[in-house]
């Protein structure tokens, strides 16, 4: 066993006064997109931003001249191409602005109408698929986490695998939203990939049955006096099932929190701010900059019940996004220490813009830092406790420093 502790971080507790989430919540594999609610602190006049629409009636805008080849392009076609028939002028807008899209970064994308609406369907925590959530990592596509119990973690899919194929189509030729909905699909059909453990050298086939799956993001179990509390992702409902299973516990005693996060692959930027208020009584939750610089915060909600009790959070490698954002946001102010291991790295916010015809434009339109400006983007956070513990040997770590760390407030107290 090794456990070190890492250089603490130097914070003052400042007084200062919320993507998508991004989750494909609900989708078979969980891909990252953000719906934000910032607060803007320009000209004091704090401003909601919600998920953003525009229809083919409200667009007036003046085209760069470089974009004078997309008609050159359909004229030459429509003059030339040899089977008419196939010049589906559906197809071909939505290929361009596909390209588009793909052109810019590993989370910007566009989604068909029908995928937009599986999408958004999946941010309810109800769907059919293999349970998994996926994100580009090295412009490969990444695991970062099977939900617990599902298809895809009984058949072996680990954080870290990289898909390589899906039903023998290679993952390098499609965006993270097209393999998402390749890999989902209806309960009882099945699908093959073909996946690179990490650390091994030649991949394996693995099949999968895919199955409806229901799951509640947070689950309590008291370990003694210490409540532990497990979120696996970030839905709509993770801010009220936490406040349910925080009281239930305060109401059995519980004398501290391990707040696991590991394997989650975030979602709702909004369910982050509710779960990090639980546990701070003011501050912020994060920044959030867009692309001139302008940076808005992303307040503390008022109103948690756990902002006493102490508290230490479990991460790894599988937390990511919205777990980043509320792991930071703790250790910024000194409110909890982390344990476990280096933690993803995503920094970025994607905002869902609406169009015309039913489909959507993913835009990564801001960056997030911590409360205190840390950029976290491809580096991850740092625990204040770095192990490598695994499972429940470091929850029962977890458990045991929180009970020392009582004991000897009550002691401190008695001597005082």
């Amino acid at each position: 066993m090794r456990i070190k502790r890492a250089v603490p971080v130097s914070v003052a507790l400042a007084i200062l006064l919320f993507i998508l989430p991004i989750l494909g919540g609900g989708c078979t594999f969980i891909n990252e997109k953000v719906i934000p609610g910032i607060t803007s602190t320009e000209k004091g006049n704090p401003t909601q931003t919600n998920t953003i629409s525009s229809t083919s009636s409200d667009v007036d805008v003046k085209l760069p001249a470089d974009f004078a080849i997309l008609g050159e392009a359909w004229k030459a076609l429509n003059d030339k191409y040899v089977d008419k028939t196939k010049l589906d002028t559906k197809k071909l807008s939505e290929g361009a602005v596909r390209g588009m899209m793909e052109s810019l970064d590993p989370f910007s994308s566009y989604a068909d109408p029908d995928t937009h609406k599986l999408e958004m369907s999946g941010f309810e925590g109800k769907f059919e698929g293999i349970g998994a959530a996926i994100s580009m990592k090295d412009n490969q596509l990444t695991v970062v986490s099977p939900i617990a119990d599902s298809p895809a973690e009984k058949a072996g899919i680990k954080p870290g695998d990289k898909i390589l194929e899906i039903d023998g189509q290679p993952t390098s030729r499609l965006s993270l939203i097209e393999a998402t909905f390749k890999i989902r699909g209806p309960k009882g059909t099945s699908v093959k990939l073909l996946v690179l453990h990490e650390g091994e050298n030649e991949p394996v086939e693995i099949q999968i049955v895919r199955a409806e799956i229901t799951e509640k993001s947070v689950s309590l179990e008291m370990r003694d006096d210490v409540a532990y509390i497990k979120i696996s992702q970030f839905l709509k409902s993770t801010g009220d099932e936490l406040q349910s299973a925080l009281a239930e516990a305060i109401g059995k005693g519980a004398k501290g929190v391990v707040l696991d996060l590991r394997n989650n692959p975030g979602g709702l930027l909004t369910a982050s701010a509710d779960v990090a208020s639980q546990f701070l009584a003011m501050g912020m939750v994060a920044k959030v900059v867009d692309d001139t610089g302008n940076e808005s915060m992303v307040p503390v909600k008022k109103g948690g019940i756990a902002t006493h009790l102490p508290l230490i959070v479990l991460v790894n490698n599988g937390s990511a996004s919205a777990s980043e954002i509320v792991a930071g946001a703790l250790q910024d102010y000194g409110r909890a220490k982390l344990a476990g291991s280096q933690t993803f790295g995503k920094g970025s916010v994607q905002i869902i813009h609406d169009l015309s015809d039913g489909s959507a434009l993913h835009i990564t339109a801001y960056k997030w830092l911590t409360p205190f400006g840390r950029p976290i983007d491809g580096v991850g956070l740092t625990p204040d406790i770095v192990s490598d513990l695994k499972d429940d040997a470091l929850v029962d770590f977890a458990v045991q420093y929180l009970k020392d760390l009582v004991k000897a407030e009550l002691l401190e107290f008695a001597v005082s």
